[in-house]
């Protein structure tokens, strides 16, 4: 049996966040030059991307380049965006073909134009895809986010279309990037490092966490499905006890003899 026939399709992941962590490192490991780590990098996704739709999770949404990136040596960034240009143009056709479907969340000003056309020109291309949606993380972090989110609701109080007696937590994820998706279940984060750098801080209140030594660019679907696998051998509480969530499951059950 595949590792995918031990996955329960009933308690699957709807959405997947993974931080792809380890290119630089598995570069150097094998003696290479910090590009090609990069280079691996992005044919890891389109395996993880294949693996997540082969899987049926829903939304699969990738660290690709944070806030704080922009901080590296010049020509490591400029090769990332070169990078990230060529992928997209290579790749858009068998992602529409695949039913793949790119959204992208993070400060899209900061990107060369070159750049944000060719990422633009892929997310309209691809908008009709319905199999899986593919959201990167780009020029992004959450303390960014949730910075321009308070400008956005503070600007919209003032202008009298939003009361500040009825700003809610479901507000505010409402003036988040990621409206209209649903939060991560799973966070993965490839690499060794335990930690979220950043990401998805909000929305990840009540993921499931799974930290993995693999580098990113040794990635694939085997990995993928033992982290899916080991999000469905764990108790989702979201602050109530253990109880409450077997009596929940219990009353939801169907009547059979109906």
């Amino acid at each position: 049996m595949s590792l995918i026939d031990y996955i329960d399709q009933d308690r699957l992941p709807k959405h997947i966040a993974i931080i792809m962590d380890g290119n630089g490192r598995w570069a150097t490991s094998k003696g290479f030059e910090r590009g090609e780590g990069h280079k691996e990098g992005v044919r890891a996704i389109s395996r993880a991307v294949e693996a997540a739709s082969k899987a049926s999770v829903q939304y699969l949404t990738l660290y690709a380049f944070s806030t704080e990136n922009w901080n590296r040596p010049e020509d490591e960034v400029n090769g990332l965006m070169d990078l990230m240009v060529y992928a997209i143009s290579e790749e858009t056709e068998e992602l529409k073909k695949n039913g793949v479907k790119i959204t992208c969340i993070g400060d899209m000003t900061r990107l060369p134009e070159y750049a944000r056309t060719a990422l633009i020109k892929c997310i309209r291309e691809t908008e009709t895809g319905k199999c899986i949606t593919l959201n990167i993380a780009l020029s992004y972090s959450s303390k960014w986010e949730l910075t321009e989110a308070t400008r956005k609701i503070t600007d919209d109080v003032l202008k009298g279309v939003l009361n500040k007696d009825d700003i809610s937590e479901e507000t505010i994820s409402m003036y988040l990037t990621t409206s209209g998706i649903p939060d991560p279940d799973l966070l993965i984060r490839t690499g060794g490092e335990q930690r979220m750098s950043n990401f998805l801080l909000w929305q990840c209140a009540y993921a499931e966490f799974y930290f993995t030594e693999v580098y990113w660019p040794d990635f694939g679907e085997k990995d993928l499905y033992e982290a899916i696998i080991d999000y469905q051998g764990r108790e989702r509480r979201f602050g109530k006890i253990s109880e409450q969530i077997e009596l929940n499951c219990f009353e939801s059950k169907p009547d059979e003899e109906q």
